[in-house]
């Protein structure tokens, strides 16, 4: 049994409907697999024909729930927010390498902020938070490798070290970015009430398969993360 991620109760205090599904993949024994960019591809024309009947209602509710915390959602909208935006301005999101694609393309076509982290790079377990403010978080500006700290306040993911995504799921910092495909990952979906229970699953299910075809023969232990 996988116990993480940890959920700390203030983050009921800012979304009590919030609920989500943890995947883990230990690939150390899996072969190599591959992507088919065609999912990446499918998924951005699915967004530009207008995605799903839900899809704007939970992006809404994303929006208010980051405004409870004190962020400027139109300023640093969740991850799904962002890449929606995009497929609206250019038609696609670029290819970054393919377990990024895979989990991007889960995201745009279920409007759900979708995570992937490099476990092996973890002090300790995920846990969802809300920050002191004195947290190291580790991030790149002007091509310069810098730390930052929260706000006061800021719903963050951590770890034993420090922040390992801030503003909830905006920024990704680099100690834990997944790369490449190997050793142990773990992957989060995040969703709100606003999106349909089902659909959720399936979301879950469209990442566990792709991450099959990516690394055959891996192990993945999947769960449902609620608050409280």
């Amino acid at each position: 049994m996988i116990d993480f991620p940890i959920v700390d109760k203030e983050i009921a205090g800012i979304a009590p409907d919030f609920r989500a599904i943890s995947i883990f993949v230990d690939s150390s024994k899996a072969t190599k697999g591959k992507f088919d960019p065609d999912i990446l591809l499918g998924a951005c024309d699915f967004v530009s024909s207008g995605g799903p009947e839900w899809g704007n209602a939970h992006m809404a509710s994303w929006a208010e729930a980051y405004s409870r915390f004190g962020a400027k959602p139109n300023r640093t909208p969740c991850s799904a927010q962002a890449l929606r935006k995009r497929v609206e301005k250019d038609g696609y999101v670029p290819s970054i390498n393919p377990v990024v694609d895979l989990y991007n393309a889960v995201s745009l076509r279920f409007a759900i902020p979708v995570g992937g982290e490099n476990f092996d790079a973890y002090s300790g377990k995920p846990r969802l938070s809300v920050a002191d403010g004195t947290e190291d978080f580790d991030t790149v500006m002007n091509g310069e490798a810098i730390i930052e700290n929260p706000a006061r306040g800021e719903v963050i993911w951590r770890d034993d070290v420090g922040v390992t995504c801030r503003r909830w799921n905006w920024r990704q910092g680099t100690r834990t970015r997944l790369e490449i495909v190997g050793g142990r990952m773990w992957f989060i979906l995040e969703s709100l009430a606003t999106m349909p229970e089902e659909a959720l699953d399936e979301a879950g299910n469209m990442l566990a398969g792709g991450l099959r075809d990516l690394a055959p023969g891996c192990e993945i232990y999947k769960h449902k993360v609620v608050v409280g």
